[in-house]
């Protein structure tokens, strides 16, 4: 199961918290995996060379990320290591991707809610850089502010690469998408 973090709404679409949003939209685009509004979320179910997935993209505020990815888990995949987390990070400089197994919160409140809903922080991520704050900016408004146009050109290039850190994940495993996809994205 494959979750893209993010706020629902048009005001959030295009702000760097949804960033797990875009990247999840985008490879549902590419695998061809229809996205099919469900109570408490888009749920689309398809294959990556021929590994199966589940896409989630959650319709609740981040925060409470963790009881719909709880729901979902428990009816279709009830073992928390096959569940891999998309989302925006602070502590990546932007376009830079990073691949995780574990790990804690890091102040990611959507990260939070699912460690604690599912009990473990044993689950893949993959991290896409947001970059932090400038000139004292509070890290809640930046994160729920849009890409100005000058980052939103290094995000559009960026999707398409997150997108390929996921279907190595899922595809080749996580050694082989850390070595990979380590790496600032313009390198």
């Amino acid at each position: 199961m494959v979750v893209g973090l993010g706020n629902p709404g048009r005001s959030y679409e295009h702000t760097r918290h949804n960033l797990g949003w875009k990247v999840l939209e985008q490879a549902a685009d590419r695998w061809s995996v229809a996205l099919v509004k469900q109570e408490h979320g888009f749920l689309g179910q398809g294959a990556v060379k021929n590994h199966p997935v589940l896409l989630l993209l959650p319709l609740t505020w981040m925060n409470q990320t963790g009881v719909v990815v709880q729901s979902v888990l428990q009816a279709f995949s009830p073992v928390s290591p096959d569940l891999i987390v998309v989302h925006d990070d602070l502590d990546l400089c932007l376009g830079a991707i990073k691949i995780k197994t574990r790990g804690g919160a890091g102040g990611h409140n959507g990260l939070r809610s699912i460690m604690s809903c599912v009990g473990t922080e044993e689950f893949s991520r993959v991290k896409v850089g947001i970059g932090r704050p400038q000139n004292n900016e509070d890290v809640a408004n930046f994160v729920l502010s849009p890409f100005p146009a000058e980052e939103w050109k290094e995000v559009v290039s960026t999707l398409p690469k997150a997108v390929d850190a996921l279907e190595c994940l899922i595809c080749e495993g996580p050694d082989v998408a850390m070595n990979r996809f380590h790496a600032r994205s313009s390198e």
